[in-house]
């Protein structure tokens, strides 16, 4: 069968790291023989200036009509007026929105070769290797009234969160089942002694977890687990939370890896693609970062990964998604990096097509028949 992948490069760097992922898809793919159709369409600020909206109809039916999505950042200090109507990450709220892609996925693993381009000692990250779920739909980010308004006292503003049950089973039911297939441990992030979502979502967590006997489960606050992700990262197996803490979280786990521009994430749905797999949108983490832009300083790598994530989950296609993992691992490990990554000794400092290219001839080189 043919699968069909919409292309979002969006703005920034975003062309960039996502070219060199799409060229990696298409060599592992060719050698597999599987047909991948890839149509490209515009989102974020560069759709902003060309159509009026972050997101125009027509990219959005292609994004319904895909099995899966590839996008690089979005965004920008030109489109930054925090009056502004619209803005560029208006695109990625609609996506997930309307895709109900509800289960941000991001996987952070420490690399040993790394372990200079984090501020943290190298026997903290060391081996580290978590997956972080947020909720991607509901929240603060979505809750009905956000506005500004004139108050007694002058400029007011409210933003408001909001959870139903059923969102917080689907997310938590899903972080246990891939708990399960992990280690086997799962950790539930709130703020359960200020916030009323939030002690709803910490009860519904303790019901579940009579279901999942076989996981170790534990609830922490999210002000501890900040703290606790620092010290201890290696203790922790699948950590799920909500939006907003998801969102701060994730960030500041970039710090174990070493970089931004090793984090790829997976935003995945309920629903089944053609393939008979999940629907899902795939980014690195990381944002659009205009000051490289152009400059071939980028870190393609958390877009290729972002791309391995699309093959597995959305395709599939596990075996070349390791491929394309095992890849990285040896780039990595052959001392090649990108400027995000700093130097040191034995360090071979590349560009961003360079890093691509690499992990392309990698690829070739642990194929079948290489």
């Amino acid at each position: 069968m043919t699968y069909k992948v919409l292309v979002l490069k969006g703005d920034g760097i975003g062309p960039e790291v996502v070219g060199e992922a799409l060229q990696v898809l298409r060599v592992v793919t060719r050698e597999a023989a599987v047909d991948i159709e890839f149509k490209e369409g515009v989102a974020g600020g560069h759709a902003l200036d060309l159509h009026g909206s972050p997101l125009p109809d027509n990219v959005l039916a292609q994004a319904r009509d895909a099995d899966a999505i590839l996008l690089g950042a979005v965004g920008g200090p030109k489109w930054d007026d925090p009056r502004a109507e619209k803005r560029p990450e208006q695109a990625l709220l609609t996506l997930r929105k309307e895709l109900g892609l509800f289960a941000n996925v991001r996987p952070v693993r420490g690399f040993r070769e790394l372990a200079g381009s984090s501020p943290l000692k190298p026997e903290i990250i060391n081996n580290v290797d978590l997956v972080v779920i947020r909720e991607l739909t509901g929240g603060i980010y979505y809750g009905r009234p956000s506005e500004r308004r004139e108050g007694k006292n002058g400029r007011e503003a409210i933003d408001t969160c909001i959870y139903t049950e059923a969102e917080i089973t689907r997310v938590l039911r899903y972080a246990f089942e891939l708990a399960r297939e992990r280690r086997k441990r799962l950790t539930s992030v709130d703020k359960a002694n200020i916030l009323a979502t939030s002690r709803l979502w910490r009860e519904i967590a303790m019901a579940l977890s009579a279901e999942f006997k076989d996981v170790n489960f534990e609830n922490q606050l999210v002000d501890s687990m900040s703290m606790h992700l620092i010290r201890r990262p290696r203790d922790f197996d699948v950590v799920v939370t909500e939006n907003m803490f998801g969102d701060i979280l994730t960030d500041e786990a970039s710090v174990l890896a070493g970089s931004m521009g090793l984090l790829p994430s997976a935003s995945l749905g309920e629903d089944l693609n053609s393939a008979g797999f999940r629907v899902g949108l795939y980014e690195p983490i990381h944002g659009s970062a205009p000051d490289i832009a152009g400059r071939d300083e980028a870190n393609p790598l958390a877009a290729i990964l972002s791309g391995a994530m699309l093959l597995e989950h959305s395709l599939g296609l596990k075996a070349e998604a390791e491929l394309i993992l095992q890849a990285v691992e040896a780039v990595v490990r052959d001392g090649y990096r990108t400027r995000d990554l700093g130097g040191g000794s034995g360090a071979r400092l590349i560009g961003c097509k360079a890093m691509g290219r690499t992990v392309r001839e990698r690829i070739e080189s642990l194929q079948p028949g290489a």
